[in-house]
């Protein structure tokens, strides 16, 4: 057979891998300065855990999986009645009168007793995750006798949604999340705007960060009549960025939204300005709306925070539109894109109020974002902005030439390691070309050449990979210099 992948799965070169290290490492690195903690989560999970928490079109993705062993659907109990139908001629068989049911309500009132009978499994009770988030609420559900409120952590695993792979999008693919649950506070909020900002700029990448409030979006469908569709006008709203205003009117009529209901919500993302300018006329348009005047108040409040603390604000952007499609969002939500790339959204996040009470524990407000991985890789590589050589790639490799000489290359590349220094020796005798080679391949900077008149000056000489310059130096020279 011809080995192939699942479409929407990938392997991962040792290439690729040092550039998605590269990545975690930075993320990573920058959720810790904030104060967070990681924790890790298995793969599936109880199909009741996830279904329900990402609304219809979510839940329609989530990756479901078989029970094992024996387990019975429809089509086989309809075999199975196939086999049984004698039972209609013993008038005691179904405890009851069966002679004047027809075949229908003879089946119709079989099924339950074949079922109860053999003790019949469903066929799916668990799932592979959608997200982190939902897990991450259960985590804290299930320990919180055991962790400190406000509850801040990072996670890094994979996710799977059976969705139609695409450029940027697969079925199986890297979250980065970072939560934090047991306070209202809004600081988290104005810190997830620094976290966003510190990432990429160490990424070197430009992005825009867009944002809005659930809460707004709640005073935009009372101002235009359609408060009992909430749902259903979030959703088309959300699709404006794929599909157009045109076709989101078309959507939003046929739901039954009135003509002036959708007049006035042209209005609404027409507004120009800066964000405090938006702010204050959206503010204005839904004053009759106490939740939707809360969350332009929140908002508020978060950039207040921001210019306080001098934070650069030149990359966010108020976006009334933005809804995120994910059901449980209920304050501040978040959406970041790459600028001059066209793949969709790189992050995301934003305010849940009461997750964890789906698993029993109400009142618990929380707040997270999530780093796509996968489309930040697509992004640096479209960009070409990965550095030369990686931290976890071999910094130096040490050369191979006879008996003695790799007695003396392994001694040394002991040293080397011993001192921190990611080394790699050319494991047989070979020419000096052959092994430059192998270190051009594998992208090694340095390559240290130890042969006879080496090892009598007890000396090692250093090639530059890219300058091609070469110098003589002690182990405890070379050392420091590749350190």
């Amino acid at each position: 057979m011809k080995p192939s992948l699942p479409k929407g799965t990938r392997d991962f070169s040792p290439l690729e891998m040092s550039r998605r290290n590269y990545i975690f490492d930075t993320i990573r690195a920058v959720f810790r300065t904030y104060g967070y903690q990681q924790i890790e989560t298995p793969a599936m999970e109880n199909l009741a855990t996830l279904t329900g928490k990402y609304g219809d079109e979510g839940d329609k993705l989530i990756f479901k999986i078989l029970n094992s062993g024996k387990y019975w659907d429809e089509d086989e109990l309809i075999n199975y009645y196939q086999n049984i139908k004698q039972l209609r001629a013993d008038n005691n068989a179904l405890g009851g009168e069966s002679r004047d049911l027809t075949e229908e309500e003879f089946f119709s009132s079989i099924l339950p007793k074949i079922k109860e009978s053999f003790g019949l499994p469903k066929i799916s009770e668990k799932a592979l995750r959608y997200d982190l988030t939902v897990p991450f609420a259960r985590y804290v559900v299930m320990n919180r006798n055991d962790i400190t409120f406000p509850f801040k952590r990072y996670q890094v695993q994979p996710v799977w949604r059976a969705d139609r792979p695409q450029k940027g999008r697969y079925r199986e693919f890297y979250q980065f999340d970072a939560d934090v649950v047991g306070s209202n506070s809004l600081i988290y909020e104005a810190e997830f705007f620094q976290i966003f900002a510190k990432v990429f700029e160490q990424l070197n990448v430009s992005v825009t960060i867009k944002y809005n409030n659930r809460k707004v979006l709640n005073g935009i469908t009372e101002a235009i009549g359609a408060e009992d569709k909430f749902v259903e006008v979030v959703t088309i709203i959300d699709k404006l960025d794929k599909i157009g205003v045109g076709k989101v009117n078309e959507e939003l009529a046929a739901l039954g939204v009135s003509a002036e209901g959708i007049a006035k919500l042209q209005t609404l993302f027409t507004i120009s300005g800066n964000d405090e300018t938006k702010l204050a006329q959206i503010k204005q348009l839904i004053e009759t709306s106490a939740i939707g005047v809360k969350g332009i108040d929140e908002l508020n409040s978060i950039l207040g925070y921001l210019q306080n603390a001098n934070t650069n604000t030149g990359n966010i952007e108020f976006d009334p539109s933005l809804a995120r499609g994910l059901s449980y969002y209920t304050g501040t939500i978040y959406e970041v894109k790459a600028n001059g790339v066209q793949i969709g959204s790189i992050c995301g996040g934003g305010r849940y109020d009461d997750l964890t009470g789906l698993f029993g524990l109400p009142n618990v407000s929380g707040v997270g974002i999530s780093f796509g991985v996968d489309r930040i890789y697509d992004v640096l590589n479209e960009l070409n902005l990965f550095p030369e050589t990686m931290a976890d790639a071999p910094r130096v490799l040490v050369t191979n030439f006879g008996v003695e000489e790799e007695k003396f290359s392994f001694n040394l590349v002991t040293q080397l390691r011993a001192a921190g220094i990611n080394a790699d020796m050319y494991p047989t005798q070979a020419k000096l070309g052959k092994q430059f080679e192998y270190a051009d391949k594998k992208k090694i900077p340095y390559v240290a050449v130890i042969g006879a008149d080496e090892m009598q000056s007890n000396t090692i000489n250093l090639k530059d990979m890219v300058s091609g310059v070469q110098e003589k130096f002690t182990a405890e020279q070379l050392v420091a210099k590749l350190k």
